[in-house]
């Protein structure tokens, strides 16, 4: 006999789906708000963006692998171009705090730590520094990605760079530092 055409078997395969269906939407209706930083998996962070007058891609990627032995990062970025992933090392991971930072050797195989940390739900990982040339600080804020078939967002431009103050001219006629 076919166990798949059972109908004590049927009966209890939809039994187990209506729980379960009955479970998700019963924690839906309380409110629960997902997890924070799940402990094992991986979870991908991304600014990346289209440049506006080119169409190069701008931004930069980060993949957190989560096992039980430790954790790693798999971290890529622009310069014109999406960079080759690049295999972190020293990985550090604070889950009480969102504390985060991994070190990468760069093309010229000097090392560079990267500091960051994650939102309490897990949805966002804000890297210290900044990506405007030093013009301007500004943190990078990297949202989870979900939907990897969407379409990239356009990059935003970055705020003007502010005016160096004029010389200012010495009694003597030579031009004097500014102040």
């Amino acid at each position: 006999m076919n166990s798949f055409k059972s109908p004590r078997l049927a009966a209890l395969l939809a039994a187990l789906l209506l729980a379960g269906a009955t479970g998700a939407a019963i924690a839906a209706a309380k409110g629960k708000k997902p997890a924070g930083l799940e402990r094992y998996g991986v979870a991908v962070y991304s600014d990346l963006c289209l440049q506006k007058d080119s169409g190069e891609i701008g931004g930069q990627r980060v993949t957190l692998h989560r096992f039980a032995e430790a954790d790693s990062v798999i971290y890529e970025f622009t310069a014109g171009a999406l960079s080759w992933p690049i295999v972190a090392s020293d990985v550090n991971l604070d889950a009480a705090t969102g504390a985060f930072d991994f070190t990468i050797a760069g093309a010229d195989s000097e090392e560079r730590t990267i500091v960051g940390k994650f939102s309490k739900d897990g949805q966002t990982l804000t890297l210290e520094g900044d990506y405007c040339g030093g013009n301007v600080r500004m943190p990078m804020k990297l949202s989870r990605v979900r939907d990897f078939g969407r379409p990239l967002k356009t990059c935003t431009p970055c705020p003007p760079m502010p005016e160096a103050p004029a010389p200012v001219p010495a009694q003597d006629g030579a031009e004097a530092p500014a102040a």
